[in-house]
């Protein structure tokens, strides 16, 4: 019997990377999954991933899939998307707030687009698909909404992706801990978690500079884990935490 059985979980930025990763492993476990991005067809640029191709790998593991293409900037197109769940399953479980973009380089290059478009995805997504999600979270007083950060929120080092992704997880991780408390009476959890070293995903790695040292980096699997474990709780359980996925793992011996 999966974990995950009879849960509703959305799953925002799953066209590739650790949102996919994190869809499959839902849909593997048993829940409906409705998975959110922009990507339906492959991009010219050469970035792979889709949210079709994301539906049919879960498909493929015997889940229940919907995929919606969604810009996450947009509240219309948000809460449209949060109906269409609610029509198709008539609840919503755990929101996994995964969709992200980044602007490396330094910041005197940093066009101001860039920077909005960069706080925006990150930032101001997380804000307008939790918002949607929370009246049917509130009147079923359970829930379980995940943010993903990045050690960038935390780094006092120059790094590859730009100020404006770390200033928008940094936000995130504030943004958990207050509206945690928030949604402790309506025993709806609300958690972050980030990588402990990077994760070669499809985005990461296209943006890295040539010289950069790849064999750094590890698959996602330590993400999915953590959020696995994530999902599976309410305000009863851990809520208001933000730590990375090893820590996760170690703390509650996954």
């Amino acid at each position: 019997m999966g974990k995950l059985n009879g849960k509703v979980a959305i799953v925002t930025g799953a066209s590739r990377g650790i949102g996919k990763a994190v869809a499959v492993e839902f849909a593997r476990e048993g829940a409906s999954v409705a998975v959110i991005g922009r990507t339906v067809e492959p991009l010219k640029t050469g970035l792979s991933g889709t949210i079709l191709e994301t539906a049919d790998l879960l498909k493929a593991a015997g889940g229940k899939v919907l995929a919606i293409p969604t810009n996450v900037l947009i509240e219309g197109e948000v809460q449209d998307m949060v109906q269409k769940v609610l029509r198709e399953w008539g609840k919503i479980d755990i929101l996994v707030n995964n969709a992200a973009v980044a602007a490396p380089g330094p910041l005197v290059e940093t066009t101001t687009r860039r920077w909005n478009l960069v706080i925006g995805v990150n930032l101001l997504g997380t804000f307008l698909c939790t918002k949607a999600v929370l009246p049917s979270m509130m009147e079923e007083r359970s829930g379980s909404i995940i943010n993903t950060s990045s050690g960038a929120a935390d780094s006092r080092v120059y790094g590859v992706t730009g100020i404006a992704y770390g200033t928008a997880k940094a936000a995130i991780e504030h943004f958990t801990c207050s509206l945690a408390a928030e949604l402790g009476p309506y025993n709806i959890a609300v958690n972050c978690y980030k990588p402990a070293q990077g994760v070669a995903t499809e985005g990461f790695v296209f943006n890295l500079p040539p010289d950069y040292d790849k064999s750094r980096l590890i698959g996602p699997e330590k993400m999915v884990k953590a959020a696995l474990f994530l999902a599976q709780q309410d305000a009863r359980g851990v809520t208001g935490c933000v730590a990375r996925d090893e820590e996760i793992i170690q703390w509650h011996g996954l």
